[in-house]
């Protein structure tokens, strides 16, 4: 199969080998996209990262079936001259780099704009004067608040579908007051979102952007003062992971009353494989790619995961598994929230045929077998080290 001889399209065209600019293909999205370009088609990978932990893999010379496939760059996008050149050496540029931690939304907003909005600009820019195609990343946040949100708590039309799922041509992007510092992403990914669009209507850019809702699995963020920093704060998963693995309890911001989808890696990365090789089907098009059956509040999921956890360690829960703190004191000051995430999937349904399989409580047991087999020792050792007084 890696060799992709006699792969066709969902047309039943051959499949050409391209080459591919992936921009931020260390991450968790990126090596996860990598390992499928390598393992399943013949396509070509420059891998542009600042660190590489994640792909380090794919990269041991000793993997030699693809050796001549993937190369790294060692890049920081914001001030490289080489960008330029290496959009130009590829057919399709994939753009993951971003600040995409709602921890550093409210304390690093400057940060989070920048990365967001104004390190993107060049990568559109470059794609859209060398003519090729680019698959921009955004996210599920530029839907901001629902349309529901907005109705008393108890009023029936909550309940109606059409107040709350989410759909890429329909929805509208809502989002908090200005001192609301959490919002600054959303803003910066809905401003580059337009800009890409623009992009294709006055100059003919061949686009596809991918709005994903909360994908999970292995190597997701990282757990912290293991391999990423002591004070850092991921996101939700890598979160309740962290503190399963140190067996304190799970910290549900305010109440844990939001509900989320979650979909598993595996499955938005057979998506995002359906977009790289399906141009004609996904140019011009915003694809939300998650799984509206995994509905949860974060509460429920927190259970979950607790569970779940205590079967793949062999660990019982603590006594009390889980405690409330409110968001100010978890995340600071200007932090605010959407209340519901759901996609709707017609648009993916009906260009690519796509739709995710894997269920809430088999992609938690993969991903925390995951985390346990990685982290468990090492989380160990770190706790049970003498504290210089």
């Amino acid at each position: 199969m890696a060799n992709g001889a006699g792969r066709v399209d969902l047309d039943g065209k051959p499949i050409k080998p391209i080459t591919i600019c992936m921009i931020g293909a260390g991450g968790f999205i990126g090596s996860h996209l990598c390992e499928k370009l390598m393992t399943e088609t013949p396509h070509k990978v420059l891998a542009l990262d600042v660190y590489n932990d994640k792909i380090k893999h794919l990269l041991e010379p000793d993997t030699a079936e693809w050796k001549d496939r993937i190369q790294f760059h060692r890049i920081n996008i914001k001030h490289d001259s080489r960008l330029e050149g290496l959009i130009k050496m590829a057919d399709l540029t994939i753009n993951l780099a971003a600040i995409c931690t709602p921890a550093d939304y409210n304390t690093r907003p400057l940060d989070t704009i920048y990365s967001n909005f104004i390190d993107a600009l060049p990568v559109v820019k470059y794609c859209s004067e060398n003519n090729k195609r680019l698959i921009h990343f955004s996210t599920c946040e530029v839907y901001g608040k629902t349309i529901g949100s907005f109705l008393p708590k108890d009023h029936p039309l909550r309940e109606d579908p059409s107040f709350y799922v989410l759909k890429e041509d329909v929805s509208p992007c809502i989002f908090g007051s200005i001192e609301k510092q959490r919002w600054s992403y959303a803003c910066a990914k809905q401003l580059i979102e337009r800009l890409v669009y623009a992009e294709g209507a006055e100059n003919g850019l061949k686009f596809t952007i991918v709005r994903p809702f909360n994908w999970i699995g292995p190597r997701m963020d990282f757990i912290p003062g293991i391999d990423g920093p002591s004070e850092g704060v991921p996101r939700v998963l890598a979160c309740f992971s962290n503190n399963l693995l140190r067996r304190e309890p799970l910290k549900l911001v305010d109440g844990g009353e939001s509900q989320r989808t979650f979909i598993y890696i595996k499955d938005a990365i057979e998506a995002v494989l359906l977009m790289i090789e399906n141009p004609e089907r996904a140019n011009g098009h915003i694809f939300n790619v998650g799984n509206p059956n995994n509905e949860v509040t974060v509460r429920q999921l927190a259970e979950m995961m607790t569970e779940v956890y205590a079967k793949v360690s062999g660990e019982g829960a603590i006594e009390s598994p889980t405690v409330d703190v409110s968001s100010k004191e978890f995340y600071g000051e200007g932090y605010d929230d959407s209340d519901k995430r759901i996609p709707d999937m017609t648009i993916i349904n009906r260009q690519l045929g796509w739709n995710p399989k894997t269920s809430l409580w088999d992609l938690l047991e993969s991903t925390l077998t995951y985390q346990h087999r990685t982290y468990a020792e090492a989380v160990k050792k770190a706790t049970s080290k003498p504290v210089a007084s």
